[in-house]
C-alpha cells in the first residue's frame, strides 16, 4: 500500500486501475463488506421471495426476438443449472411468431456458453410457448389458460407470475394493458371469493430498456404503466448490469482499500469508457432503425458503467443507496452539447441481412 501512494500519480497506475475492470481484486487486509457486495455480484442482495414449494412462471414476451435468445433464456438456463430456480419454475415464451419450443431452442442455444447438453435438455423441457399478437386480447387469454394450467397441477404453497417485457417499447403499453386485462391477479381480484387459495400470486412485470425515445414519450410510458399496476409490482431493468465486469465495478471500488483511496479526480487523470460489438444488427435492422445505438446503449449501458465509476460510496448495497449516488452523479453532469460529440455512421449494405 505504501509503495502505491508514493508511486500513485506515475500515469502506468492510472492505466492499470483500469485494465483491471473484469478482475475481482481481494487483499484480507483491505476487505470492506465483501460479503454485501459479493452478494450483489451472486444476484442476492435482496431477501428470497421464492420458497422451494412456491410455484413460479416466467414469462418472457418476444421470445423469438434478439434480446430473449442471446441474454434472457441463457441466463434463465444459467440460474436453473445453479439450482437458484424454485424446483417447479416453468417458462413460457410468447411472441407473434408460430413456433415450437425446439426451434426457440434452437435459436438461444449457440449462445449458452460451454453449457452442458443434458443441462439444455433439462432447461428447455420447463419452457412452453404461445403464439399471439402484442395489442388483442386472444392471446393474451391463451396465455392466462396456459399460466393457470400449470398452477393447478402444482398446487403449492404460494405462486409467482413474472412477466418479462423483451420488446420495444413502441409495445410496452398496449401489452401491458393486455397482461392487466388477462393474466394479472390484484390485490382487488384476489380479495374476491372466486380467487381465494387457489388463483391467489403474486404479479410482477420486468420492463426493459429503453424506456421510450425521449423524455416525452419516457414520461407517458411511466404515466400509464403506474396507472395499470402498483409501484412494487414493477421492475425496471438494464441487462448490461449483470455483465461480470459491470457487477465487478463495486467490489473493485469499494472492496478494496486500496482502489478506494486513490479512485477519486485528484489521482486518476482520464476515463475512457468504450463500448465495441465485433458483429453487425443480425436481425435487428428493424430496432435500430427505430430508435438506434445512442438510445440502445448510450443513456443506459453506458450511462450506468459511468455512474458506477464516479458515483460515491453509497451507505449500503441496498437497491435505493445505489440509486441515489447514480442520481448525483448524472446531476452534476454538464448537458452535453453537440460540439463536443463526434458522430459516424458506417455505410450499409443494400444487399446484406437486417
Amino acid at each position: 500500500k505504501q509503495w502505491y501512494q508514493r508511486r500513485v500519480r506515475a500515469p502506468f497506475l492510472k492505466f492499470h486501475c483500469f485494465i483491471l475492470f473484469g478482475v475481482q481484486v481481494k487483499m484480507d487486509a483491505f476487505e470492506i463488506n465483501m460479503e454485501a457486495l459479493e452478494a450483489i455480484q451472486n444476484g442476492a442482495a435482496s431477501k428470497p421471495i421464492f420458497s422451494k414449494n412456491s410455484c413460479v412462471v416466467f414469462t418472457v414476451l418476444g421470445a423469438s426476438g434478439d434480446l430473449a435468445k442471446k441474454k434472457i433464456f441463457p441466463s434463465l438456463c444459467n440460474l436453473f443449472e445453479k439450482k437458484i430456480l424454485p424446483p417447479s419454475c416453468q417458462i413460457i415464451g410468447y411472441a407473434r411468431s408460430n413456433m415450437t419450443v425446439e426451434q426457440l431452442a434452437s435459436k438461444s442455444n449457440p449462445f449458452m456458453k460451454d453449457r452442458n447438453k443434458e443441462v439444455q435438455s433439462a432447461f428447455w423441457q420447463r419452457v412452453t410457448y404461445v403464439a399471439g399478437t402484442y395489442d388483442t386480447p386472444d392471446g393474451f387469454i391463451k396465455l392466462n389458460e396456459k399460466i393457470e394450467e400449470i398452477e393447478k397441477g402444482h398446487g403449492g404453497e404460494k405462486r409467482f407470475r413474472l412477466f418479462y417485457l423483451a420488446l420495444p417499447p413502441a409495445v410496452f403499453i398496449p401489452v401491458c394493458t393486455q397482461l392487466k386485462n388477462n393474466c394479472w391477479i390484484s390485490s382487488k381480484r384476489r380479495a374476491l371469493e372466486k380467487y381465494t387459495q387457489l388463483y391467489s400470486a403474486e404479479c410482477r412485470v420486468i420492463v426493459e430498456k429503453p424506456f421510450g425515445r425521449d423524455l416525452d414519450t419516457s414520461n407517458e410510458l411511466s404515466e400509464a404503466i403506474t396507472a395499470l399496476f402498483d409501484e412494487h409490482e414493477i421492475y425496471r431493468i438494464d441487462h448490461y448490469l449483470g455483465k461480470e465486469m459491470v457487477l465487478n465495478l463495486m467490489i473493485l471500488r469499494f472492496g478494496n482499500e486500496l482502489f478506494r483511496t486513490v479512485w477519486n479526480r485528484e489521482r486518476i487523470a482520464c476515463v475512457v469508457i468504450t463500448f465495441k460489438e465485433p458483429f453487425g444488427t443480425y436481425g435487428r435492422g428493424g430496432y435500430f432503425d427505430t430508435n438506434g445505438i445512442i438510445r440502445d446503449v448510450m443513456q443506459n449501458h453506458l450511462l450506468q458503467i459511468l455512474c458506477l465509476v464516479a458515483m460515491e460510496r453509497p451507505v449500503s448495497v441496498d437497491a435505493s443507496d445505489i440509486r441515489d449516488e447514480k442520481v448525483k452523479v448524472l446531476k452534476f453532469i454538464k448537458p452535453i452539447e453537440l460540439d463536443d460529440v463526434v458522430l459516424g455512421q458506417y455505410v450499409g449494405n443494400p444487399t446484406g441481412p437486417t
